[in-house]
């Protein structure tokens, strides 16, 4: 399907007199050809020959037209029909604060208990040096109502404090030696009760199960995760994210210090490591932070920058998960009556919040994942557009689990970013347990947003995807948002509704050209165009032919950021 309209007057002039001239100063450093380039541009979507030089693309279109900006030194690269896109973009991830997470146990998230508990005692017996065992990756649902215990680890890991965070990283499951550790006892007070707090029994002692807040300082000050471990994790996650095609993405939530972040970026930068472009952004933990949320933003803003990464974006952290029973609903979670979750900050402060960023041009993005938590959050975004109608800041709601029929149309009229993992549309069997069935009906309204006119953006969420590594690829997210099953597997359960499945163009979009105006960076990234970024991606397979239960396997043949190859497949 070639696009075989005249090329614009402009490009055949310089082609002529480029070619006319000679100059191989002035020719294409690399011509890709034969190739199928789905451009992400509306006017000319396909291409056979895209051709670069320097960081920047300076040819789209037919081999034909090619020819003229092809000179002696340019290297001709034949990619034998395969698919190229353009390179991926993550819109929420976390690849430093996950980077601590790289080399830790990880556990297979849709397991057993016994098989934690055996990967558990595993890993103790391979690391009998290890002052603090680590890990992630649990489905607390598993567990049901009550959560983990720390009796399930001491049983196999009596002597040594155990910290396992589950696979949202908004809780942690705890054995015994962790919590004398901890000090935490009967009179260890909840941070936020309902919301951040120690899960008890009936004589209130705590049983092991972390949530939210006091998940996160158990880390802390349990030291599991140091600068080394950081700047070495992040490096290999970076190299993985490159070998599944990703060359930008938006860091959204690293530590809670700039100096931290910058000197993990910079010793990467310095290692000539950093081969992905990074938009990143700080948040407010708790509601005493709320007040200097703004201005931490705005000192982050001035700060934490460099040549490929800039961290500029309010991140608001509102409501917790459904498997947590601490995401915010309009009806109280099956089996907990009185708990309808709660919300990290107060209305109030959110929209003080969500105003002052917009005051200052800051883009804002915000954690929601329950029904009300994303009405009250589409609330303060109206506010500000009506306080702040000159504003340049974009906003974006991220994960947004359970909407409303009221509120996916909000999205579109507020204009309003629509970001989410498409990994999670696959069938919850845990989550349906504590939610009503008309909630468990409106999860994941992919395509009834995108049918509203609202702009979906797609990231992995790692290491909170529930999928280790694997949730850092592109395709299989991809191929879940498009079929709403377990990748792979065509007879699975299709998690409801099966008409909020996105076609495969949708999907592209989400991680390109999207995803590139969530970053705020649309005139150089997203799209195969003339003038943008060389960022690309070519694939083995041309996913919108082959059988979609087959998406998630196809290889990455190249990915190239600024013109350079920075990942190529081993044949």
């Amino acid at each position: 399907m070639t696009d075989r309209r005249p090329i614009p007057l402009f490009v055949a002039m310089a082609a002529f007199l480029l070619a006319a001239c000679g100059n191989s100063d002035d020719v294409a450093d690399v011509a890709y050809l034969n190739v199928r380039a789905w451009t992400a541009d509306a006017e000319r979507p396909w291409a056979e020959a895209v051709l670069t030089k320097d960081d920047r693309i300076v040819y789209v279109g037919d081999a034909r037209g090619a020819d003229a900006l092809i000179g002696g030194d340019t290297d001709r690269i034949d990619l034998d029909g395969r698919l190229m896109l353009p390179g991926f973009i993550d819109t929420h991830v976390h690849p430093i604060l996950g980077g601590g997470y790289a080399m830790a146990l990880s556990l297979d998230t849709y397991a057993e208990v016994d098989d934690w508990v055996a990967a558990i005692a595993g890993y103790a017996q391979s690391h009998p040096d290890q002052e603090v065992l680590f890990g992630y990756g649990f489905l607390a649902t598993t567990f049901g109502p009550d959560g983990p215990r720390r009796e399930m680890i001491d049983a196999v890991v009596p002597d040594r404090p155990v910290l396992i965070m589950d696979e949202g990283f908004h809780g942690a499951w705890a054995n015994s030696a962790a919590l004398d550790r901890l000090n935490i006892s009967q009179d260890t007070p909840d941070p936020v009760p309902g919301y951040s707090y120690y899960k008890r029994d009936a004589n209130g002692d705590a049983t092991g199960y972390l949530l939210e807040g006091t998940a996160e300082a158990a880390m802390t000050e349990l030291d599991v995760i140091s600068l080394d471990v950081v700047i070495e994790g992040t490096e290999y996650l970076i190299e993985t994210m490159n070998g599944y095609g990703v060359t930008s993405a938006f860091d959204a939530g690293a530590m809670s210090d700039a100096e931290t972040v910058t000197a993990v970026l910079d010793e990467l930068e310095a290692r000539g490591s950093l081969s992905l472009r990074l938009q990143g952004s700080s948040r407010p933990e708790t509601q005493a932070e709320a007040a200097a949320a703004v201005e931490t933003a705005a000192y982050w803003r001035d700060a934490v920058r460099g040549a490929r990464y800039h961290y500029a974006v309010l991140k608001i952290p509102y409501d917790g998960t459904v498997e947590g029973r601490t995401a915010a609903m309009f009806e109280d979670y099956q089996g907990e009556p009185g708990n309808s979750g709660q919300t990290v900050f107060s209305e109030q402060q959110l929209e003080t919040m969500i105003v002052g960023a917009a005051a200052l041009g800051i883009d804002v993005h915000v954690h929601a994942l329950g029904e009300r938590a994303v009405d009250e959050t589409l609330d303060a975004i109206e506010v500000s557009r009506e306080r702040q109608p000159d504003s340049s800041t974009r906003y974006t709601i991220c994960h947004v689990q359970v909407l409303t029929d009221q509120d996916v149309t909000r999205f579109a009229d507020l204009d309003v970013i629509a970001q989410s993992t498409p990994l999670w549309a696959s069938y919850d069997e845990y989550g349906e347990q504590f939610v009503s069935p008309d909630q468990f009906q409106r999860f994941w309204r992919f395509r009834s947003l995108a049918n509203a006119g609202a702009r979906l953006t797609f990231g992995s969420d790692y290491p909170a995807s529930g999928a280790g590594l694997l949730g850092l690829s592109p395709l299989v997210q991809i191929e879940i948002g498009h079929t709403r099953q377990y990748a792979g597997e065509p007879d699975a359960l299709v998690q409801p509704r099966e008409s909020e499945r996105l076609s495969i163009e949708q999907l592209l979009r989400g991680f390109t050209i999207d995803a590139a105006w969530q970053l705020h960076r649309e005139q150089d990234l997203g799209s195969i165009e003339v003038g943008k970024l060389a960022d690309l991606v070519v694939l083995e397979r041309n996913i919108f032919e082959i059988e979609p239960h087959e998406i998630h396997a196809t290889e990455v043949f190249l990915t190239i950021l600024g013109g350079d190859e920075i990942f190529r497949r081993e044949q």
